[in-house]
């Protein structure tokens, strides 16, 4: 049991399978200038918690705690914060990748990562949208500038960035294509896809043309692929922020363009896709919600790579 100095959180001090995660005894931060101590409600788990927890990926060796998504309500903020008091709600994306630490109880942060919780959702919606959310924004908006009308080819449009992703394309008036297994077809449509690509039977560089902007969230010889879809002077936003030059190379061969991104905390962007939510236009599907304690099991399941939205740990 935590006490008025620790707080709960799940971490690890081995990298490898969900089992080597466990629940820890931790001191409590406390926020420093400008910054606000949150009491975490719901955070969502992404693959690359997973990829982290096994491979330690950007954050080394354990021991570590993983979760970037933050759902909760502002226990104390730090001198100069004129945002937020405590008692307010908010959600927001932990800076990635060093900003780690959200499957807690309580975590600090700078209060201009975040932005008041839409009313219209509860915490376990809100913990589930920042990553995925701003991944999609930052690319579609931010970088692809899509506009109506425009042809949006969305790889893995069932995962938890390519349905969200999906959301921002159409709020933006595009004509979204989305590649996912022929079972997550319906769930497609009922979330907005104009047209549906079973990667499994059909060869989508065959199958899809004159796209204004790719979405790729896979990376590797897909990547490398989806740039024969695209238009002249078509771009394709990658996700994946290492990888070979081959593509910059294939792109410029191609009279297209191609660039990689890695997702950035934002007060300002967290405001867009709190409207989005507020106007009905984005909403989270969530895979499945687990105890703090339960991490391990939400873990197995990402682990499985066929879940259809979000996984999200509830911290009671």
């Amino acid at each position: 049991m935590s006490t008025v100095n620790t707080m709960r959180a799940i971490s690890q001090d081995v990298l490898g399978g969900p089992e080597v995660l466990k629940e820890v005894e931790i001191e409590r931060p406390a926020p420093r200038t400008n910054e606000v101590l949150i009491r975490v409600r719901a955070a969502g788990v992404n693959p690359t918690d997973w990829k982290h927890r096994a491979t330690g990926g950007f954050l080394g060796k354990p021991p570590f705690v993983l979760g970037w998504d933050v759902s909760g309500t502002v226990e104390a903020v730090g001198i100069g914060v004129a945002r937020f008091q405590p008692g307010d709600e908010v959600f927001g994306m932990l800076s990635y990748p060093f900003g780690h630490g959200s499957h807690a109880e309580y975590v600090t942060a700078p209060a201009r990562w975040f932005a008041r919780k839409p009313a219209s959702i509860d915490h376990t919606q809100a913990g589930a949208l920042p990553l995925v959310s701003l991944t999609a924004w930052q690319a579609l908006v931010e970088y692809a500038d899509v506009q109506p009308g425009q042809r949006v080819l969305i790889h893995a449009a069932a995962g938890g960035v390519g349905h969200v992703a999906v959301q921002i394309a159409k709020a933006r008036g595009a004509y979204v294509i989305g590649t996912a297994s022929a079972r997550k077809h319906e769930f497609l449509r009922e979330i907005g896809v104009d047209e549906a690509v079973d990667y499994r039977t059909t060869d989508f560089a065959e199958a899809v043309r004159d796209v204004d902007v790719v979405l790729d969230t896979i990376g590797g010889d897909d990547g490398l692929r989806s740039l024969r879809v695209l238009r002249p002077g078509g771009l394709l936003v990658s996700i994946l922020p290492v990888g070979s030059d081959e593509l910059y190379e294939e792109a410029e061969r191609l009279g297209v363009r191609a660039l990689r991104m890695l997702v950035d905390a934002s007060h300002s962007d967290m405001e867009a896709i709190a409207d989005l939510v507020e106007a009905g236009k984005l909403r989270a599907t969530i895979a499945g919600t687990f105890p703090l304690a339960d991490a391990a099991k939400a873990h197995e399941l990402g682990d499985t790579g066929r879940t259809t939205g979000k996984l999200v740990l509830l911290v009671d």
